[in-house]
């Protein structure tokens, strides 16, 4: 019988760890060709817009779709997971917070196996609720010592520094500026909805990780031309929605500095398939849309534990 779980379920039975291994194993799949994700699409009405993303990840027994509306600057989200061997409804989820978590995730494997394995320092740029799992999944795979926070809104970066130092038992300092946020960070994140960039490649210090999760949409950008071309290795969750999506790599490649050929699809890197970081010197760029797949990994997992433990919603067949 199908489930329904809501924000309070998933949030009582969805951790960090389990995202990010959840989420580790689907971009092995993903690179062994044995999943398949389909870009996002838009639907806009006079009010706002729906957007759907779908996934098949057969290795898990489940596909699925990830449908959310945006009106008047509230956004719903909600996971439909089916089976892929009966065609059955396993679940519906609401997924605010999983989107949340699976963002944070995906950019903990991507610092996983592009960072140097020394890194102790971030700096984050915006500091919005995205952020929060940002920092909580990069703390989960390396070992972090010092964390800079900047936003435009002093209140806003001191509550959220305040906050991340007691979740992450880890010293975040605001700091005003993002320029003092990431200069001589190991690795630096980019979390923002800016369509101006935020991030200056002449802050960036040889050997750092950066990871660009805030734009997932064309008009968006987070980092100006000479940050893009520093990084060596440019990295997306998924090559086919970053030429759709990913306003950092697409005004390059409008503009012919960069080649689609030359950008790597992470789950290339973590199947195995192609070399990421190469030396300690290299600067690496990871930039994230948000994939369905991310979220059917989760989601399959959520529903096998919500049976495990009797929690969720029956629904009618």
């Amino acid at each position: 019988m199908a489930i329904y779980l809501t924000e309070e379920d998933v949030k009582t039975l969805l951790t960090m760890e389990v995202a990010l291994d959840s989420t580790e194993a689907m971009f092995v799949a993903k690179g062994e060709g044995n999943a398949t994700n389909k870009p996002r699409y838009r639907v806009p009405f006079p009010s706002g817009s729906l957007q759907v993303m779908s996934a098949s990840l057969p290795p898990l027994g489940v596909t699925g779709t990830k449908i959310y509306t945006s009106v008047k600057m509230q956004t719903l989200f909600h996971l439909y997971l089916y089976s892929s061997e009966t065609g059955e409804l396993l679940s519906i989820i609401e997924a605010n917070t999983l989107g949340q978590i699976r963002t944070g995730a995906a950019t903990g494997i991507a610092t996983k196996y592009l960072s140097r394995k020394d890194c102790v320092s971030v700096g984050v740029i915006g500091c919005g609720y995205q952020a929060k799992s940002q920092l909580a999944a990069v703390c989960k795979v390396r070992n972090i010592k010092e964390i800079r926070a900047y936003s435009r809104s002093e209140t806003k970066r001191e509550a959220f520094s305040h906050d991340m130092t007691s979740t992450l038992d880890v010293d975040v300092q605001p700091v005003e500026s993002g320029e003092h946020a990431v200069k001589d960070a190991d690795i630096i994140i980019t979390i923002t909805s800016s369509k101006d960039p935020v991030l200056e490649g002449e802050w960036i210090k040889a050997g750092s990780h950066i990871n660009a999760a805030g734009g997932n949409h064309w008009m968006r950008r987070e980092l100006d031309q000479t940050a893009v071309r520093k990084a060596e290795i440019k990295v997306v969750d998924d090559l086919e929605q970053a030429k759709i999506e990913c306003g950092d790599l697409i005004s390059l490649y409008e503009r012919g500095t960069i080649l689609w050929e030359k950008v790597i699809d992470l789950a290339h890197i973590v199947s195995g398939r192609q070399k990421g970081r190469q030396s300690p010197e290299q600067i690496t760029l990871f930039e994230s849309q948000g994939i369905a797949l991310e979220d059917i990994a989760i989601g399959a997992h959520l529903h096998q534990l919500a049976e495990e433990k009797g929690i969720g919603l029956s629904l009618p067949a």
